[in-house]
């Protein structure tokens, strides 16, 4: 793994989050996008060499919102940038962690990512992410 990639953040509403996070990180978000295949709408900030992403369900039935829903707005995941992703996907299933994907997926900011089970990462759901060249 190469850095943390970015810090996830479930909310609610991204029309009160992003003002909430503007002033809070005192920078502007600079990216918005829709992962429809996660039902979510993102938002990004720049701070330093980190990158916060707030994530809002844009189904009531989506994963984010059952999280917001069962433990409130908050920190939803860590994402770790990866340089080749199946050979890291591997080398961790081979090393007992647990894959939510066998394959990755396109995912939001033009990466391929892959979550490793929360169960199998002490309580954190844990992203690989791998910029699309």
């Amino acid at each position: 793994m190469q850095k943390v990639e970015h810090i996830g953040i479930a909310v609610k509403d991204l029309s009160v989050s992003i003002p909430l996070f503007e002033t809070l990180l005192n920078t502007n978000c600079y990216k918005t996008e829709e992962v429809s295949s996660e039902n979510v709408r993102t938002a990004f900030f720049q701070t330093g060499n980190t990158k916060i992403e707030l994530l809002e369900s844009t189904t009531a039935d989506g994963v984010i919102a059952k999280y917001v829903e069962k433990k409130g707005e908050g920190m939803h995941h860590i994402a770790f940038e990866v340089a080749d992703i199946h050979a890291e996907m591997k080398r961790l299933a081979d090393n007992g962690f647990q894959l939510l994907q066998q394959e990755p997926k396109r995912g939001a900011d033009n990466k391929l990512v892959c979550f490793l089970h929360p169960k199998t990462t002490n309580g954190v759901l844990i992203e690989l992410c791998q910029s699309i060249v």
